[in-house]
């Protein structure tokens, strides 16, 4: 049951999201409240004193690639030349290995962004070789640290930062923040929080405490365009600000695309463009590469459907020669279809099967597979998300454990969707609503968008729209009051006249200067209480 919605009632739920009330940049912890943060800042500023060479060393994904962004342009800023390098996919793997020391010619000191604390065997080697290594990471630690000359995560039990949830470009901004204050260098270092606000979203970190007054003042400053990358993007999307849901759908997909498909110094180069015509040809080369992923991912998606058991608990595919790159949104695809966690793999050569598991619910997909830790090669991630790589001959050993951890665990499994604040009339749907809703941006994980059900409506009329037709708008009405609805991305048919329960977001449409109310539905069922079947179901 859905109680009826207020907006004293909505704005007192919205609120109680925000234990710290909302917190702004004066609220942000100081730099040394890091373990090792001053031990790395010296070591850094004696580097730099003495002229060292230093590499970057980042990783593929956005968080990794606007970390090393971040620290290439504080460098350039500063007029000190380093290196930096990201591990390439498919030939290096994920993070700090031996293979990429092989790969790095003299070097003093290598700093790490967004990952190297699990980098043991690649620790060992620096020491060996005596390059002094400072970890930057944000990830879970693993059993045993890397032997290095300084880390600095969160995570680790002794260290005095009070947030937990944060990604590994805000690490990288709180160590330049250090860098800036020990050199006495004159930053703004607001635009690099401009850059992290793209990582604090697109790693999915919750957009509360200091993430929320970063991302707010990070979009902010983005909308002015005065980054050419932004500037080439906000042009090619026409739009006149970026808000949340154009970093998440958008512009942190074509900048994943590059480590997907090729190199991820594609997405840093695009990142660092110095003026609005590079940006514009980078762009380009980023639109490409994510067309390419969106087809290689549509074709194994096609082939991983097939094999699915909806009876498992935990749904592991796996397929010769699948893309590495795109194993990681499938498995997401069919988290969300069946609701249930997924595991996507691909098999090699040698016949090693390497890929990645996302969560759905509640299920805290890192402990679960790490009871099985024995049987993988490689394995690492968080609660949501996780990649590892298997021996073929394990694979039906490490299925079956994890159908029986999982049913240990008793996860509870809920149909009902607990984003659906209640249930609002369309006397309640105006722009006091919007309004109310507006000052809660922006809008994520933690603190996602107002849902809300609407029961007993009539659709008064509906016709297809899009290219493909595969787009509907809706006019809906209730006691008297009509209000217009969009749904995209569906092959269901609806009769006008009959009456439905409604699942939607609110927003503004705004339309050559006219602006209305409109409904972008998510789920529509019968209101006939002899039907409780779903009309409609999400992807």
């Amino acid at each position: 049951m859905h109680n009826r919605l207020t907006l004293d009632a909505l704005e007192t739920l919205l609120a109680s999201r925000f234990d710290e009330g909302f917190l702004t940049l004066k609220d942000l912890p100081h730099p040394d409240t890091f373990k090792d943060m001053q031990k790395a800042t010296k070591r850094v500023v004696d580097a730099i004193e003495k002229r060292e060479k230093i590499t970057i060393v980042g990783d593929y994904d956005v968080d990794g690639i606007v970390s090393t962004t971040l620290m290439i342009r504080f460098f350039n800023e500063i007029g000190y030349d380093i290196s930096w390098v990201i591990p390439n996919r498919f030939k290096d793997g994920y993070g700090l290995s031996p293979t990429i020391i092989e790969n790095i010619e003299s070097c003093d000191l290598i700093i790490t962004v967004d990952n190297g604390i699990a980098a043991t065997e690649a620790a060992a080697l620096c020491k060996e070789r005596g390059i002094d290594l400072i970890v930057t990471d944000h990830h879970l630690l693993p059993p045993k640290l890397p032997e290095a000359y300084a880390i600095i995560d969160q995570k680790q039990p002794d260290c005095d930062f009070p947030y937990e949830d944060i990604c590994g470009a805000q690490i990288a901004w709180y160590l330049i923040a250090s860098l800036k204050n020990a050199l006495g260098v004159k930053i703004d270092m607001v635009a690099y929080m401009a850059l992290a606000a793209i990582a604090i979203i697109a790693d999915v970190m919750p957009l509360k405490h200091i993430n929320r007054a970063m991302v707010t003042t990070g979009l902010q400053r983005l909308s002015r365009g005065e980054i050419p990358a932004i500037r080439a993007f906000l042009e090619s999307t026409q739009k006149s600000e970026l808000r949340s849901d154009d970093i998440g759908f958008f512009l942190a997909p074509l900048l994943n695309s590059a480590g997907r498909m090729e190199e991820a110094s594609y997405a840093v180069e695009f990142l660092l463009s110095t003026n609005i015509y590079d940006a514009r040809v980078r762009l380009e080369r980023l639109k490409s590469f994510n067309q390419m992923r969106k087809e290689v991912e549509n074709t194994i998606t096609k082939e991983a459907l097939l094999q699915c058991n909806e009876e498992d608990s935990v749904i592991v595919v796996s397929g010769r020669s699948w893309h590495e790159g795109v194993v990681g949104i499938v498995a997401s695809r069919i988290a969300n279809r069946f609701k249930k966690p997924a595991i996507v793999l691909s098999e090699n050569d040698e016949g090693i099967l390497k890929g990645s598991g996302r969560s759905y619910g509640e299920c805290d997909l890192f402990s679960l597979i790490e009871r099985s830790r024995s049987l993988l090669e490689k394995f690492g991630g968080h609660f949501a998300a996780i990649g590892l790589s298997i021996r073929k001959e394990n694979l039906d050993d490490f299925r079956l454990r994890l159908q029986a951890h999982f049913q240990d665990a008793a996860y509870i499994t809920e149909s009902k969707d607990r984003e659906i604040l209640g249930e609002l009339r369309f006397e309640d749907i105006s722009f006091d609503l919007i309004r109310l809703i507006d000052r809660f941006e922006p809008f994520g994980e933690g603190n996602p968008v107002p849902k809300f059900i609407s029961k007993g409506v009539r659709i008064a009329s509906v016709s297809k729209m899009g290219k493909e037709g595969n787009h509907l708008r809706f006019v809906f009405e209730q006691n008297g009051i009509m209000h217009q609805g969009v749904r995209f991305k569906t092959d269901e048919s609806y009769e006008n006249g009959i009456s439905v329960d409604i699942v939607y977001r609110v927003n503004e449409n705004r339309f050559r200067g006219d602006i209305s109310l409109q409904l972008m539905i998510e789920e529509i069922r019968s209101s006939d209480r002899r039907h409780d079947e779903y009309l409609s179901l999400k992807e």
